[in-house]
């Protein structure tokens, strides 16, 4: 009880000050702002950037001496999850985890907010169990919410959808556009992308199948199914996802492309929403990308001690063209707007032209393209020359006309970035020579070639350790006689089947004088990869090795991203 009157005393502002979390001047304009929006104080300083989830939780942990969890990566048992429903979870942010050791009438609670004593008095009657709080991120409480609770209440929200629509029916109502906040297929699709955002999920695949819909999760790269719905929930569906994006709902045949914008645990997520006509119902597909997820510190993108030095050395070009290559999905945009970050000075004018512009960079003139209005690649790089740029950023080289200009530019003193979609960096010369450009200009314009793909990450917590087989030994390169070990994944509740996360593995081919002669004479790729080896390049197949050998990837994972060596 002594621990209750000691919280119920203490403030969060307060205690952020005396963590030096936050300023004074910083708690006076959120507290201000907790007037006008009614909301937490905390979920007010996260969306000012004042503090994060994270430096809040720590400080309120050494603060009030409760105890620290991640609840994702706990099993929850089953008869605990039946303790109470997950509306008042949710209401709270809170999620109950595991009864105390020596005494089962004690619940340990992992809370977002560990001085919420209604949270602790409601969930103390709805038990009938003493509470002990523990602290936890808001983002992992609602994860853990989603992952026990979520599809129960997504299929609750199916079966309301069916019975509202019966009882309108037999009432003879049409079926309206329902807007309604919490009519039931808002709430489906609403928890539908928060539960993909929690997740890390690229894409929502919305499937219409013969006799249900299948709603699947692309994750770290690869594709899981979430949950599957009744095939009359489908049109309610799709209906609600083209209102939000903006599409014409009335629209059944045809193709349509729309964008949604959504805020999930502070962070502001924009959604491009795909739509198409297949056999049995429309399809959508929706990739999720957060607005400033593309942008990030270089050293998190994967690089190698060896391979950031040449990765700077490109970049340190005053002109040129700097090329990142790989298939859709393998990371190009990520390095293209980090390189582009860290190229972002006050004495530079960089302009971009893009199809569409994924995220927004502040002090960059960003271009979108529009076929439509005549706005292409080529027509725009031509109208950019003219707007005194130091370094261009294209989306995507296409053509050959937008080669053509971009090599002029380059070759008339202006840094030109772009990718392509090559399997190698020898690999991207050879197309730059099939779309027309001539090879001397090819020469004396491309500085560097970045080819790279993402391999998944294996999970820290699970992975196992076993030796490695002969086969292994020969793909791998590990000298005869070294002991070596390697991990498998395994799965376990914090991750995804034994990966989380995913990180880059690249090939970078600095332009040197000897492969700029060899370019000039079009030879072929395998003469200029061979040249490129014999001066230090690492190519994919090693730099996958690299990351299997050191335990951060697995050999499947190698084999996958490196599948043509």
């Amino acid at each position: 009880m002594a621990g209750e009157a000691f919280r119920r005393k203490k403030r969060l502002g307060d205690m952020l000050l005396q963590e030096r979390v936050i300023t004074e001047a910083q708690l006076e304009e959120a507290l201000e702002a907790r007037k006008e929006s009614g909301k937490r104080l905390g979920e007010i300083l996260v969306e000012k950037h004042f503090a994060t989830e994270d430096s809040i939780t720590r400080a309120l942990m050494r603060q009030l001496g409760v105890g620290m969890i991640n609840p994702t990566t706990l099993t929850i048992p089953e008869d605990i999850i039946e303790l109470v429903n997950a509306n008042l979870l949710r209401k709270y942010m809170v999620i109950p985890f595991a009864y105390a050791p020596n005494n089962p009438n004690v619940l340990r609670v992992a809370m977002s907010d560990p001085m919420d004593m209604v949270a602790m008095d409601d969930l103390s009657m709805v038990t009938n169990m003493e509470i002990e709080p523990y602290i936890a991120n808001t983002h992992d409480i609602m994860m853990c919410i989603d992952r026990y609770y979520g599809n129960a209440e997504s299929l609750d929200a199916a079966e309301a959808y069916t019975k509202e629509r019966e009882a309108k029916m037999m009432a003879g109502e049409e079926e309206g556009r329902d807007e309604v906040s919490d009519s039931p297929i808002v709430v489906l699709v609403r928890n539908m992308i928060e539960s993909a955002a929690r997740q890390r999920a690229s894409d929502i695949h919305v499937e219409a199948l013969e006799t249900k819909v299948r709603v699947r999760y692309r994750i770290d790269g690869a594709l899981y199914e979430q949950i599957t719905y009744d095939i009359g929930l489908m049109p309610a569906i799709i209906a609600r996802l083209k209102i939000i994006g903006g599409m014409d709902i009335s629209e059944k045949r045809k193709p349509q492309d729309g964008r949604i914008s959504m805020v999930v645990d502070h962070v502001e997520y924009d959604i491009r929403a795909s739509i198409l006509p297949t056999y049995y119902g429309e399809k959508c597909v929706m990739r999720l990308a957060q607005k400033t997820a593309l942008t990030r510190n270089k050293k998190d993108l994967g690089f190698s001690d060896e391979e950031m030095k040449v990765f700077d050395h490109i970049l340190a070009n005053p002109h040129g063209i700097i090329l990142v290559t790989g298939p859709t999905g393998s990371g190009k945009s990520t390095t293209l707007y980090t390189a582009l970050s860290e190229l972002n000075k006050e004495d530079v004018n960089i302009i971009t032209v893009e199809d569409p512009v994924e995220a927004n960079i502040n002090g960059i003139n960003q271009v979108h393209v529009n076929a439509k209005a005549g706005l292409t690649f080529a027509s725009a790089l031509r109208s950019i020359l003219r707007q005194d740029p130091d370094i261009i950023m294209i989306g995507e080289i296409r053509d050959g006309e937008t080669a053509g200009i971009a090599v002029q530019a380059s070759i008339t003193g202006h840094l030109v970035v772009s990718t392509l979609h090559t399997n190698s960096s020898a690999a991207t010369i050879a197309r730059l020579l099939d779309m027309g450009v001539e090879s001397y200009l090819i020469a004396d314009s491309v500085v560097g070639v970045i080819a790279q793909r993402l391999v998944r990450r294996l999970c820290p917590k699970c992975k196992k350790e076993r030796p490695i087989t002969t086969e292994e030994r020969i793909a791998l390169h590990v000298p005869e006689g070294k002991e070596v070990t390697i991990f498998d994944p395994v799965g376990c509740p914090s991750c995804n089947r034994g990966y989380k996360g995913r990180i880059g593995v690249y090939e970078i081919m600095e332009i040197s004088p000897r492969l700029k002669r060899i370019i000039a004479r079009r030879e072929d790729s395998d003469k200029l990869k061979e040249a490129a080896l014999e001066e230090g390049m690492s190519t994919l197949r090693m730099s996958a090795a690299r990351c299997c050998l050191n335990g951060i990837t697995s050999y499947n994972e190698v084999l996958r991203v490196s599948f043509e060596e």
